[in-house]
């Protein structure tokens, strides 16, 4: 009895070194694959993975539908519009370093009751990551190399131009891209020009943005918006949003 004991647990021993192995050799190889940030604290992305996702899907749809983005520097970007994505997407930007463990604890309670994903914790550095380089899929390996490339891009960019890349990035409808882009296309105003209630319609679409516009916008939508326009007064964060701490410096030309 003791030889099977034994036996049994020598096995389970060696079940979980292998398994351990497996996941360590696993981790080690998304870690080296992953794409070197470095070179956005001065380069701009001309591209990301999810432009050439929808690419893929309207060339496969037989549609025409090249992006719309316009490129416009962080200082030219209504402080209204920095505070309504702030509020909307992620309120601890300027404190965590990539990940938010506390909302991703909240996250996991809330989808466990639920039994399904019906919250979601991405800080706006994990969004920026997915958005360049990785897809909306929620297999576990690709959160994996979210969090991971999320990490980097905060060790290898001031705050300020990590914010920067993501408005300029991010989608806001089909085949508008960016802040200005998506500015200029509901309301016919410029990035810098944007207002409160106007950045709030923005910000309320970035959760769905193929499904809520902001030039038509739903109850759904508005409603979106009356909760992120409450939430700024409420956070009584000065207008000079634009100014990040100290430490970061601003953003390059």
């Amino acid at each position: 009895m003791a030889k099977g004991v034994r036996f049994n647990a020598r096995t389970i021993f060696r079940g979980l070194a292998g398994l351990a192995g497996v996941a360590f050799a696993v981790v080690a190889y998304v870690y080296v694959t992953l794409p070197d940030v470095r070179v956005l604290a001065t380069d701009n992305p001309t591209t990301t993975a999810f432009m050439q996702l929808r690419a893929r899907e309207a060339k496969a749809a037989g549609r025409d539908a090249p992006p719309v983005q316009r490129w416009v520097p962080y200082n030219r970007i209504s402080a209204n519009l920095k505070r309504a994505v702030l509020t909307a997407e992620d309120d601890l930007f300027w404190q965590h370093d990539g990940v938010d463990l506390d909302q991703i604890r909240a996250s996991i309670e809330v989808n466990w009751k639920r039994g399904a994903a019906v919250r979601g914790a991405s800080t706006i550095t994990q969004q920026l990551a997915k958005n360049l380089y990785l897809s909306p899929s929620r297999n576990p390996m690709r959160k994996v190399r979210e969090l991971i490339i999320a990490r980097r891009l905060e060790a290898a960019l001031p705050k300020v131009r990590i914010f920067e890349i993501y408005l300029n990035v991010i989608e806001w409808g089909d085949g508008v891209w960016g802040v200005e882009a998506a500015a200029r296309r509901y309301f016919g105003v410029p990035a810098s020009a944007l207002s409160r209630e106007q950045s709030a319609l923005l910000a309320g679409a970035i959760v769905n943005p193929r499904l809520l516009n902001p030039g038509r916008p739903t109850r759904r939508l508005l409603r979106r918006q009356r909760i992120i326009l409450a939430n700024m007064r409420r956070a009584e964060l000065p207008p000079a949003i634009a100014a990040a701490p100290k430490r970061d410096a601003a953003p390059p030309p």
